[in-house]
């Protein structure tokens, strides 16, 4: 299970958990799961999905960054909208 945080300049859009992380990287798509390496890197726009046991969460977002590090994801991003 990841722990994920979703940041923008406004607000904490989302604090919790999910088994799987999609993110929009600046140069294609990537995915995170459970145990994966330590990563940091530019997010470009496009959306990204948080996939969860019961539910789903999608955001819109228009850059920022993603960091993992032991099963934690930090996304801060510039502009995200709940889709």
């Amino acid at each position: 299970m990841l722990t994920v945080s979703v940041i923008s300049p406004e607000k904490v859009l989302f604090e919790g958990t999910a088994n799987a992380v999609v993110a929009p990287g600046f140069d294609g798509e990537l995915g995170i799961l459970t145990g994966h390496a330590p990563l940091m890197t530019v997010l470009g726009a496009g959306v990204l999905r948080l996939e969860g046991e019961r539910e789903a969460h999608r955001f819109q977002v228009q850059g920022g960054f993603l960091q993992v590090v032991d099963n934690t994801v930090r996304v801060v991003t510039e502009s995200a909208t709940l889709i």
